[in-house]
């Protein structure tokens, strides 16, 4: 039986107050945290203004919010059904006759609701500006040396000319830019030529563009030129899929994303597992709901919430735990994309159903 329009319009904005008050909290947050760090480590560096600092913090933030959305609806829905519970608000629901299936379809509808947002046009929004915050970051801080907190790029080629090893300090995601590269060449016999060093390296079509270069060989002095030119034979959409992990890519780009990756012939496990982690999120944002409502429906009187909260505290991070294990078992092969992704999300309802269903029908 459904609830009524007006009390689950109440309900409804109940749990969207709760929801968004904890993931600005977290947002406001993480955003400060990342401002501060992102301002000490700039220190002198030139161009690194405050303003800057402050646009390239809020470009970062919501990727990393991201990540906490389901605690957001776990805590969210947690301290809404207390608040209802507190002010004696499901007591008065209850003794009209409505069960606890009932007020909560307001909450799971809100959180499946925000689960469809969060795939459709959050994460295509912090996507993008995720990428932007990294070729932001990336040209700010590699012009003065600074750590760009990225990993070592290493790629091999095999070009006309012969071999050449390219390691790079940093990559752009969703580019095919290089920072801070230094390239070893070898003849086709498979002897040294020369060592380059470039402030950045941008694939072309059948070439590398290698800007401020310095060449130095063994039979000749250093050289340096403002543009020098290398040839090759990578493909720069296997390039660009090599650089950008799976949660930097768009929810709308995925499929091509996957398509492209597959007719290079490599592996695309990992952009299959983004999808369908997205695709999951709708419900496992519902299962936090029955996480938060097996945990939360105690009323005061009867004492002992600290403890309930406490509990649902608990079940919500080993849900978590639960996802992370799942996730890493469908990147590494071991379990297929798809069950890895809708295992942990399956679970978690079934579970949470089951605890309401003791806790309210015995």
């Amino acid at each position: 039986m459904l609830i009524g329009a007006t009390l689950g319009r109440y309900f409804s904005l109940k749990f969207l107050q709760a929801i968004f008050l904890v993931f600005g909290t977290v947002f406001a947050l993480v955003y400060t945290l990342d401002f501060v760090e992102l301002m000490r480590r700039s220190g002198d560096v030139q161009g690194a203004s405050p303003g800057l600092m402050a646009r390239l913090a809020l470009f970062r933030t919501p990727a990393v919010a991201e990540q906490v959305l389901p605690f957001a609806i776990l805590f969210g829905a947690m301290a809404a059904l207390l608040q209802l519970s507190r002010k004696l608000e499901l007591v008065v629901a209850r003794a009209a006759g409505i069960s606890a299936w009932q007020f909560l379809q307001p909450g799971i509808l809100v959180a499946a609701l925000i689960g469809l947002v969060s795939v459709t046009v959050y994460n295509p929004l912090s996507a993008h500006l995720k990428q932007r915050a990294v070729e932001t970051e990336a040209r700010v801080f590699a012009r003065t040396g600074v750590s760009v907190a990225a990993r070592d790029t290493w790629i091999r080629q095999v070009a006309i000319d012969g071999q050449a090893i390219i390691r790079a300090d940093n990559a752009i995601e969703q580019s095919t830019a290089l920072l801070g590269v230094t390239i070893f060449t070898f003849d086709p016999g498979g002897a040294f030529q020369e060592r380059i060093e470039a402030r950045e390296a941008v694939l072309r079509d059948g070439y590398w563009e290698l800007k401020d270069a310095r060449v130095l060989s063994p039979s000749e002095e250093p050289q340096s030129y403002a543009t020098y030119l290398l040839a090759s034979n990578l493909d720069a959409s296997q390039i660009r899929k090599t650089f950008t992990p799976p949660e930097s890519v768009p929810f709308w780009d995925l499929n091509d994303t996957i398509a492209q990756t597959e007719r290079a012939g490599l592996d695309a496990t990992r952009y299959r597992l983004q999808y369908d982690i997205l695709l999951a999120r709708p419900l496992l944002f519902v299962a936090m709901v029955f996480v938060a409502a097996a945990f939360s429906l105690r009323f005061f009187r009867f004492g002992g919430v600290a403890g309930m909260v406490l509990s649902g505290v608990a079940a919500g991070f080993v849900l978590y735990v639960a996802t992370q294990l799942m996730e890493d078992l469908g990147a590494s092969g071991l379990v297929r994309p798809t069950v890895a992704a809708w295992f942990p999300a399956v679970v978690g309802t079934l579970l949470g159903t089951l605890a309401l269903l003791h806790q309210e029908d015995g």
